[in-house]
């Protein structure tokens, strides 16, 4: 670097010229280049005058050289500016600094040039004086146009630069800065390592150095703030608690939102970032960090969160960094909180680990000697690997013994931990809520709350269903209920882990012990739909609905002979006679249609016949029809068609008729149960589904929880003429008359089609336009799905919903089950118990050489500062997978861990053991979906927030124990820091409070939290 000279007299009196001629040249014999060491430009011309001088022996001769003058070097001597291509030996010489002080006190130097003094600097294949020094352009981002040029060595840290610049631009000390290098107009690159070498940074001249300097709300001004608020000018004039901002969910990322929320209050780890002690202990060249990528990100959320000037932050650089690093984090899929945890740990620790280089060290096993000593060998040789922030904060030690059952050899080894994992007490039961429906058309379901065993399958829940219905187990089916249609039927033979505790589930009885895939009786899953007031005719010939599924789904047995239209209205008609009323007499419209003779006419009929058994047709039912009107059907009630010979005995029958339908629609109670099985319908039949929200009414769709399957609530649906006949035609043994005779079309409630397991999609009929063509269920052989479609104003006037919705609580939903609680030193106790090794991961015996089944028991030796307690929630199995709700009842203060310690070295003989709970991260739903949030108490004034993505609340503290706790962190009381500021008071923020308050609401848990206030629109 170019150092300022000022002209230097004579400074004092030279030595003899042999002398001076001795000392030099025995410098520059023998003096070496040593990387980092400075030489020194001397002009060529005045070095060899000087030579001369020195040779001739005469102080008075003309060959004086003078003051040195390196005039010539210089391109403009005003800018000091070295000239181009200068060369070795020709326009220059390069001598020693010890050297060159010794001319310059001999000779002096003329006016004001400076020193042109040079590093020396380890170039990859040899050392060599760097006559050319980088030459760079220095700006504040802020005021780029205002550039100074400054020369650097090669091998001057980013360091020297920073401290030129703040020099430079009088930048305050306490303000936070960072450098970027711009190589073009449009490159710009961060030199994030202060200590690499300008050669390492790969800066060269003409290059610009940019420094920044951090905002007051933490963030960068050469990134936008992504901040939550309706305008800028809201954000800027905001100031609240630091600590107390929300983050931004960006899809799904509610479990990174939690853990980061836990970590930002962990006041040792927060205070260490806000003091900047991090950018001092970047480790760039760890193989195993991130380049201190994941330390910054994570530095630059901290700071704008504890900033005081955000009700919310986007941590979208932050989400990118972290999915970067760990693939398993990238897109917007939902994870486990204590996961993300670990790998930002571990990631935090790498970046920020002291030790540069890792020596290999081997571990020793105990061999006999005290615990004291083995311990304090293992700590010792874990921090000269690991020695970071996160070490000293939230870095414990094990002890691990283990015991082979065959030889009884011991193995002691001490272990390092970040948190520890407890397991939770599985018990061997669950209690499961469960409708039941059995075949009495006019009883209403029934909720049972039944005790079943947690590895059991669907068929023992209809074994416990049993016992309390006396109803055969055999003769029920299982379904869970969503969105008006069936999500899924489950087989007896699944395990019950599938079925989630949200779920609705319904049990059917049927009428028939078991329906085979080639039996007579056949599963039919009936589905309620309301077509749209609007009919839509498009360019082809047929037509369609839009439609949309209401109501509850049944099950019913069906003999395959009664899978007709006829047959099945019958059946339905009185399966929903508890909520669907028969026809009114006004209502049954008469027409008369003129069917005429012809010879296609005496075919169909005839073709009819031949097809029938038994006076019922399989595959079709009887109907006459002419060329003028087709798809016309006469409804009778007898065993046969009457021949009609005239007007009068047409009338006559008409009115039997009618009298006899209104009978067999007639929906009375003792009417249909008294029917005798195989002739009346209700025994066929089974019973209506109902799906309840609450003790009243219920709408079959689950709160806050969605189905893979979407719901279609209107679609259009093929409208096939032959499917939407209005008219039910009465079996007959032999064919009508081959005459024209006036038929009767009466009006029906609803018609029936055949659709897909969804309700969605129509399919087609028979030929003969009355029996239907069922879809079969590749999962479920012998079931078939069906429709039953109402037209708006018939479902208006005889469907009641509020009596279809209604159901009844069996004397088992008053039995209060209460929630197992347990408390959480029974889990520690648990986690230190001797347990046994899997067969997966079983111990290599040193002595039995092969691998033991061994014991293996775990204790405590030391405890860090923070300490995290993973609650193990989620229960993973060969046969299960289960979330546990049980609630672990944890203290908020004075967790003694003295009982459980074993190392016993403090105060009389007892280290700290004691903490007070910092922050919860919270899990609620179950395996396959659910939501995070966490606590946290602030460490600036002790006030406990309830953190929700964005929404801040405040928070009590018996609001804080629930069963959704999944994370707790711990500080040691000896490590706490008191508050600083006074506890706020618990206050709602309206319109007209001061901005820095915080909203209150009173809440409990998910429930309370949804209803709370947002501090900040999304």
């Amino acid at each position: 670097m170019i150092m300022a000279a000022i002209a230097t007299p004579q400074a004092a009196e030279p030595p003899g010229l042999e002398t001076q001629r001795r000392q030099i040249e025995a410098l520059l014999q023998n003096y070496e280049l040593r990387a980092g060491e400075s030489w020194y430009l001397l002009e060529q011309r005045w070095f060899e005058q000087w030579s001369e001088y020195v040779k001739s022996g005469d102080q008075n001769s003309s060959l004086f050289p003078g003051p040195i003058d390196n005039s010539e070097l210089f391109d403009e001597l005003e800018s000091c500016h070295l000239k181009d291509c200068l060369v070795e030996n020709e326009d220059f010489t390069l001598i020693p600094a010890e050297a060159w002080h010794k001319l310059l006190s001999w000779y002096g130097q003329v006016g004001d040039q400076p020193a042109l003094e040079r590093k020396v600097v380890d170039l990859p294949s040899t050392l060599k004086v760097e006559v050319y020094p980088v030459e760079v352009f220095l700006c504040l981002h802020s005021n780029m146009d205002n550039a100074v040029t400054v020369q650097f060595s090669r091998v001057d840290t980013i360091q020297t630069i920073q401290k030129r610049m703040r020099a430079e631009f009088e930048v305050p000390d306490n303000a936070e800065t960072r450098l970027w290098m711009k190589s073009s107009d449009t490159s710009c690159e961060r030199l994030r390592n202060v200590h690499a070498s300008v050669l390492d940074s790969c800066l060269s001249s003409g290059m610009t150095v940019i420094m920044e300097m951090r905002n007051a709300d933490g963030t960068w001004p050469s990134s936008r703030p992504q901040i939550m608020r309706n305008s800028m000018e809201e954000q800027e004039s905001y100031r609240g608690q630091p600590g107390v901002c929300g983050l931004t969910n960006l899809g799904n990322t509610c479990f990174m939102n939690s853990a980061l929320q836990c970590l930002s209050n962990t006041p040792p780890l927060t205070e260490y970032f806000l003091q900047n002690a991090y950018l001092e202990e970047l480790n760039f060249s760890n193989p195993l960090g991130m380049k201190g990528e994941i330390a910054e990100a994570y530095a630059d959320v901290i700071k704008q969160m504890w900033s005081g000037r955000h009700f919310s932050v986007v941590p979208r650089v932050f989400k990118t960094k972290v999915g970067h690093f760990a693939s398993q984090f990238l897109g917007y899929q939902q994870h486990d909180s204590q996961e993300l945890l670990s790998f930002l740990l571990d990631g935090l620790h790498e970046d920020l680990n002291r030790v540069k280089n890792k020596e290999y060290i081997e571990l020793r096993d105990a061999e006999g000697r005290p615990d004291q000593e083995v311990a304090e060998e293992a700590w010792r040789n874990h921090r000269r690997r690991n020695d970071s922030v996160i070490v000293d904060t939230f870095h414990g030690l094990f002890k691990s013994t283990l015991v082979c059952p065959e030889c009884r050899k011991v193995s002691v080894t001490f272990d390092p931990f970040c948190y520890l994992s407890v397991p939770l007490p599985v018990s061997k039961e669950r209690v499961m809520e469960v409708f039941f429906v059995s075949l009495d058309p006019v009883a209403k379901p029934i909720q049972h709350r039944l005790v079943v065993p947690k590895a059991g399958r669907v068929f023992d829940l209809c074994v416990a269903l049993s016992l309390a219905t006396g109803v055969s187990a055999d003769q029920m089916m299982v379904a869970d209920v969503f969105n008006h249609r069936f999500y899924k039927i489950y087989h007896t033979d699944e395990f019950l882990s599938s079925i989630l505790d949200r779920d609705d589930i319904f049990v059917y009885e049927l009428s028939c012990v078991s329906v085979e895939e080639d039996g007579e009786e056949v599963v039919l899953a009936v589905y309620m739909r309301e077509h749209g007031h609007y009919r839509d005719y498009g360019p082809s010939s047929t037509s369609s609905y839009g439609t949309s599924l209401f109501g509850h789904p049944l099950l019913m047995s069906v003999r395959r002979e009664q899978c007709t239209r006829d047959g099945l209205y019958d059946l339905f008609l009185q399966r929903l006679a508890r909520y669907v009323r028969p026809l009114d007499p006004s209502d049954e419209m008469e027409e008369e249609d003129e069917v005429a003779e012809g010879g296609e006419d005496e075919e169909e009929e005839e073709e009819l016949y031949r097809t029938q058994t038994n006076g019922v047709s399989e595959e079709e039912e009887c109907e006459t029809s002419g060329p003028s009107k087709s798809d016309e059907n006469s409804r009778h009630e007898g065993s046969r068609c009457d021949q009609v010979q005239n007007n009068g005995q047409q009338d006559a029958s008409d009115a039997e008729e009618r009298a006899e339908e209104e009978a067999g629609s007639d929906p009375d109670p003792e009417r249909c149960s008294s029917s005798e099985e195989g002739q009346s319908v209700c025994s066929s039949g089974d019973a209506n589904t109902q799906d309840p929200a609450d003790e009243e009414t219920a709408d079959g769709q689950r709160a806050s929880e969605t189905k893979e399957e979407g719901d279609q609530s209107t679609q259009q649906e093929e409208d096939d003429e032959q499917l939407e006949m209005p008219v039910r035609a009465k079996p007959c043994k032999r064919p009508a008359a081959r005459k024209c005779c006036p038929l009767k079309r009466r009006k029906t409630l609803f018609t029936i089609q055949a659709v897909n397991a969804n309700g969605t999609t129509e399919r087609g009929m028979g030929e003969d336009g009355n029996a239907l063509s069922f879809c079969f269920s590749s999962s479920q052989p012998a079931q078939s799905y069906v429709a039953i479609d109402w037209d708006p104003d018939m479902k208006k006037k005889y469907y009641n919903e509020n009596e279809a919705e209604k159901y009844v609580k069996d004397h088992s939903m008053e039995v209060v089950y209460q929630q197992t609680t347990v408390q959480l030193q029974e889990c520690i106790e648990l986690f230190t118990t001797v347990e046994t090794l899997e067969e997966e991961n079983p111990w290599y015996c040193p002595v039995c050489k092969k691998h033991q089944l061994a014991t293996k028991k775990l204790d405590l030796w030391s405890l860090p500062e923070v300490l995290i307690i993973h609650l193990k929630r989620f229960s993973y199995t060969k046969y299960s997978r289960e979330k546990l709700d049980t609630i672990v009842d944890f203290p908020l203060r004075n967790l003694d861990f003295s009982d459980y310690l074993l190392k016993k070295t403090g105060v009389n003989g007892e280290p700290p053991s004691r903490y007070d709970l910092i922050a919860v991260s919270n899990h609620y739903g179950g395996l396959r979906d659910g939501h995070y949030t966490s606590y946290a108490r602030n460490k600036d004034n002790g006030q406990w927030y309830y953190f929700d993505d964005s929404k801040v609340t405040d928070a009590k503290e018996e609001q804080i124990v629930t069963n959704a706790a999944y994370l707790l962190f711990y500080h040691r009381q000896d490590k706490i820091r008191h508050p600083t500021l006074p506890n706020p008071t618990n206050s709602c923020l309206t319109s007209g409070q001061p901005a820095d308050d915080v909203i209150s609401s009173n809440h409990e848990g998910l429930a309370g939290a949804a209803s709370c206030v947002s501090m900040e629109t999304d």
